[in-house]
């Protein structure tokens, strides 16, 4: 067993728990090293307190499976079998006590929470080992920060294709397929979330969607992009300023959003905590009256999944941790007039944040970055 499933166990044998069953395919790749997409099918991480831990695979899977993954013994079922049948029947031929269930209450399903409950009526299901999960995933280790590094990288690479992309007429879902046709090209086949790009007054949604707004000049530009890397996700946004010079309006707002950015990138520490970091981006905004229009959290967590635990924001008071990998997002949205956001991930450790994406954050970023690049 890996030190993962290690702490695991020994968690379960502290607190009486004689089985875990985990369903969550992000869980089972940061347990296993096997990744898939199951679907509607079930693929699941079994581990005991005293025993070889097990992996529950479609048929379809098995082989793969076996071949990618040491340490799980690793069974199947085919698409005519029932899966929970087979995994009591399983379970049975191993006579382990199987009374005391962890699952996790964030991902299982209320149905196949009863349908376990039905294959095992003598067992409770009480455990939850969601919060475990989130600070087992919470620190990483120097080989992923060294794939969340080139996750960064990719990112990166994203933005300057976008930037080289941009010209009077284009449309938001123009670019969009453009940077992920060439990333695909060069071998990304994965974004990390849907790539959002949105001109003018449509990013004044922090979330909002593509579509067929046409760029014109002197407005701005954001995209809100990442990509998977060998199973770890990026996370990065630019507003890029599309024209000859910013009005006023759109210069201050731009560099109040930097400024935020920029103060938490530089004050972030281990001596902080999550609401605190928050609040320092948060008062550089609120001192200039727009604090309404910073209406999400700082950032949050990030690894094999493009948000995970913890979310940076007012109320949560636990302590900044040693290689937390994490967002410095604020941004500011004026309804059908402006928005703008500046966004980089990084890891955390003694002597301050380090951004996986270097991508240029001055207003005439682009202008630059197009000049230097021809």
């Amino acid at each position: 067993m890996n030190e993962k499933t290690i702490r695991i166990c020994k968690t379960m044998k502290d607190d009486n728990i004689d089985i875990a069953f985990f369903n969550n395919p992000i869980v089972i790749n940061f347990l296993t090293g096997y990744k898939s997409e199951p679907h509607e099918r079930i693929l699941a991480a079994i581990l005991f307190a005293d025993a070889p831990p097990l992996l529950f695979t479609p048929g379809l899977e098995f082989e793969v499976a076996k071949r990618l993954t040491t340490g799980f013994d690793v069974f199947s079922y085919q698409d005519t079998e029932n899966p929970w049948l087979v995994l009591k029947d399983k379970l049975d031929s191993l006579d382990l006590p199987i009374q005391n269930w962890a699952i996790e209450k964030d991902y299982l399903t209320v149905a196949r929470k009863e349908a376990l409950e039905r294959a095992f009526s003598n067992s409770q299901f009480d455990y939850d080992f969601s919060p475990f999960l989130e600070e087992l995933r919470l620190q990483k280790t120097a080989d992923e920060l060294v794939l969340m590094e080139k996750a960064g990288y990719w990112a990166d690479e994203a933005i300057k294709i976008g930037a080289r992309t941009l010209k009077v007429g284009v449309t938001e879902t123009e670019v969009v397929a453009q940077i992920e046709y060439e990333l695909k090209k060069r071998g990304i086949s994965e974004m990390s979330f849907d790539t959002m790009v949105l001109f003018g007054d449509n990013a004044a949604s922090p979330h909002g969607e593509p579509g067929s707004r046409q760029l014109k000049e002197n407005e701005f530009v954001l995209f809100d992009l990442g990509v998977m890397y060998k199973g770890y996700a990026s996370d990065v946004t630019r507003t890029l300023f599309f024209g000859d010079k910013p009005t006023d309006h759109q210069s201050h707002i731009y560099h109040l959003v930097l400024e935020a950015h920029d103060q938490a990138m530089k004050q972030a520490s281990l001596s902080l905590t999550a609401e605190e970091l928050d609040a320092i981006a948060r008062d550089v905004i609120d001192s200039e009256g727009y604090g309404q229009y910073f209406n999400h959290r700082l950032g949050h967590g990030l690894g094999q999944s493009v948000h995970e635990f913890p979310s940076l924001m007012k109320g949560n008071t636990m302590k900044l941790e040693k290689n937390m990998c994490f967002s410095i997002e604020p941004g500011i949205y004026i309804p059908n007039d402006i928005g703008v956001r500046v966004e980089d991930c990084g890891y955390l450790d003694e002597s301050g944040f380090h951004s996986f994406t270097s991508f240029p954050t001055d207003i005439a970023a682009y202008k630059t970055f197009i000049l230097s690049e021809q």
